[in-house]
Parts: structure tokens; sequence; C-alpha cells
């Protein structure tokens, strides 16, 4: 048996058909891409399944793509059909479901893409999404119109017009690679994005996207990293969703990053049956920060066709963040979000402590629920809006409800228009 499943004795061990794979192929990130599970016929040959549960995932491949990676995949339960792992990596009769609010594209990435693999909705920073394949297809993907339609990286083209679109707009300092996973690319084809990127005066920070330290831990070698910290301030956010996936493996892959500098956030998705429960939630936040990761966001489940049972009420997400607060460290409680259905960008739903307020008192709770006065100091007029550094900051710097305090009119922003094709990959 190869060293990786001796690591894990937790994982498949009743005759893997990886039995007689050697270690090093296992460790060989192209090795796990090119032998993932993409067929009911493999997965038979995992974990058990039932005749119903077999026609089911037959129709489910007819109309969403599946791809799972020798190494995520060994760590399902066998016999456990409510596994977590097993959950987010197998398709499920579910999926073809149609749930009221389900939309093909609800965050609207589609509508403010500029130019193919552009998506720019907040001003000053904008996804670049440079490929639509991924090492697995979650099957919670909000994105899963576009991930693994082609399986291939950008065209050169489209990557050379995002690249002059980025370049030509002055406002753009943060830009975000994603996909699919960037990561699924090799290290030339990255660096030459990233140098490109880097070599563009006014982005000041560039984020990666990528899920690949969760199920594809491997691909996060020396060489990458010695590559990546050639571009800081770099960040690095990855997508785990439930303990169980912070294995030695991925701890070890947090660790390389991390000791390349590069800042790691983590992005959970609130899954029913996965993670919608406050002990699970602690135990991940716990575990991401002992291997240096930093919780980041939980979303809420996006409204994409095929995943409704995945939702919970946003109650549930409200509660487990009542769970952490007071009870972990503030370095381990994500910002609680929803993407708003239609473009609206990402807004914070969290627990209420302000419980109610005077003109010089507010009325506090904490989170074992006691009351607590906080006395507004007499002169509470700030200077902020007349000071030296606000004359000096362009009109445009205030938008919506923090440009209403400044004293301008709300004005509704006008979608982008397109200016190519239609895109062919997309991402959060």
């Amino acid at each position: 048996m190869n060293r990786r499943n001796e690591k894990q004795p937790e994982r498949l061990k009743d005759n893997p058909p990886w039995e007689s794979v050697s270690p090093g192929d296992w460790q060989d990130w192209r090795w796990q891409m090119r032998n993932r599970i993409t067929s009911v016929a493999q997965l038979q040959s995992l974990i058990e399944l039932t005749a119903e549960e077999t026609a089911g995932l037959e129709e489910c491949l007819r109309r969403f793509r599946m791809a799972v990676t020798p190494y995520y995949a060994s760590l399902m339960d066998r016999a456990n059909r409510k596994c977590p792992i097993r959950k987010q990596a197998v398709p499920d009769v579910s999926e073809l479901e149609e749930n009221e609010g389900d939309m093909q594209d609800p965050l609207h990435e589609d509508v403010d893409s500029p130019t193919p693999g552009v998506t720019h909705r907040y001003p000053d920073r904008v996804l670049f999404m440079v490929t639509d394949q991924c090492a697995m297809y979650c099957r919670h993907c909000t994105r899963r119109r576009t991930a693994g339609t082609h399986d291939r990286p950008l065209p050169p083209t489209q990557i050379e017009r995002a690249l002059g679109y980025i370049a030509g707009n002055r406002q753009v300092r943060d830009v975000v690679v994603s996909g699919g996973d960037p990561l699924t690319l090799g290290n030339d084809r990255l660096e030459y994005i990233l140098k490109r990127l880097r070599n563009i005066n006014h982005v000041e920070i560039i984020r990666i996207g990528t899920r690949t330290p969760v199920v594809l831990p491997q691909r996060i070698t020396e060489d990458l990293c010695r590559m990546l910290k050639k571009y800081h301030p770099l960040y690095l956010n990855t997508h785990f969703n439930h303990p169980r996936e912070i294995t030695p493996e991925a701890a070890e892959a947090c660790g390389r990053l991390a000791d390349a500098g590069i800042a790691l956030g983590n992005q959970s998705v609130l899954l029913r049956g996965v993670n919608d429960c406050p002990h699970i939630m602690h135990a991940l936040v716990k575990k991401l920060l002992r291997v240096r990761v930093r919780p980041y966001y939980l979303y809420q489940c996006d409204m994409s066709r095929g995943i409704g049972h995945f939702r919970t009420g946003v109650g549930r997400g409200i509660e487990i963040l009542e769970s952490l607060r007071g009870h972990t460290s503030g370095l381990g409680i994500p910002t609680y979000v929803i993407d708003a259905p239609g473009g609206g960008g990402k807004i914070p739903v969290n627990p209420q402590y302000v419980v109610s307020r005077s003109d010089h008192k507010l009325i506090l709770r904490n989170f074992e629920g006691r009351l607590f006065a906080y006395t507004e100091p007499e002169q509470s007029r700030s200077e902020c809006h007349k000071c030296t550094d606000c004359s000096k900051c362009p009109e445009n710097a205030r938008e919506g409800v923090a440009g209403m305090f400044a004293g301008k009119t709300p004005v509704r922003k006008a979608r982008r228009v397109k200016t190519d094709s239609p895109r062919q990959v997309s991402s959060r």
C-alpha cells in the first residue's frame, strides 16, 4: 500500500484502486489530475452505492461535471452516505431538483464582465478568471454553469485582453486571480500572469483563490512556493469546509505557503449536512488557526441551480456565529456574508450586539447575553469630511451609504456592457 494511505489509516483500505501506486506517483500533482475519478464505474470501486444511487448519479452526470482527485476520494467514508467529504464530491440526484429562487448566474458575474475572464464589480478590484479547470468539481459550486466546461486555461488572446483591461483601468489596485482554480496551471504559465500583473504600477496586491490545499495538496510544491514569493504582496484564500479536510498533507501544504510569506485566508460555505453545526464550525476554525490559515468568510450558500439541497436558513449561520463569539479567538471568527443575488456584492449578516441607543448611550450585549451601557462622549461630532485628507479624496471615493453620510445622493450603478464575445470561465 502506498505511503499516503499508511499515514492516514482511517482512509479507504479495502482494496483501493491505488494500492499499487508508488509514493512518487501519489505525490505527483499531475498524476493526481490525470487520475481523477470522473465516472460512476470508478466511484463504485470506492464507495458503496445502491442501484437507486447509481441511477441518480448517471442522470446527474448527464447535466453536471464530476471530477475528484484520488487524494480527496481517499478521505471519503466508504459506507457512510452522510460523510461530509463524500457529500462535497459525489453527485446527488437532488442536484436535478428545481428550487425557488434558483438562478443560472446568481451573482451577475457575466453581467459585470467587461471582457472575457474579468469580473469588475467593486471599484478598486477585479476578478481575473484564468481557467475553467478545477482539481475537483465541488457539488456546491456556485459557478457550475462554467466550471469544467472546457477543462482548460483561458485562451492566450483573452488573457492578453484581460491584462490590457486591468492595465488600462487605474482604479484597480487589487486583482483576485481565480477560475476555476489557477493552481491547476503549470508554474510557467501562472508566473507569466503574476509577472504581468506585478508590472502594472497601480496593481498593489494580488490574491489567489484556490482549493488545491484542500483537494490536491500535492500541488503546493517547493518550486511553486519559491515562484510565488517573488510577487509579494501576495495573498491566498483557500476553501476548507470541514475539519476532516485538514489532514497532515493539507497542513503541510499550508505550512509551505505560510513559510513563503503568503498570508492565508479561508472561505467556507455553509452547507446543510456538511458543516451547519456550531461544534463542527468551532473545530474547523480552531484547526485552521493551527495550520496558519485565518478564517475569512463564511458564505451563505448561493442560489445557483442544483445546489438548493445544500442551503440552510440564514438563522443557522447567525447561530453558528453566536456560538463562536467569546468561545474562540477573534482571529477565528469569519465574517458571515450573503453574496447578494443580482450582483449586489457581499453583505455581512451577523448577530446584533447593539440592543438600543439614545443620543448619548448605547446598550450593548455580550456573548453571554449580559447587557452593558456605553456612554457616548459629549463632544461627539467628528471633523471628518472637513479635514484636509477628505478634501483630497476624489468625489467618487464614497458611494452608497458611506456617500450618504458625506451628504451625497446615492446613484444606482449602471451595469457594464460586455465588449467581447461571451466569456468562457468564471469565478468568485
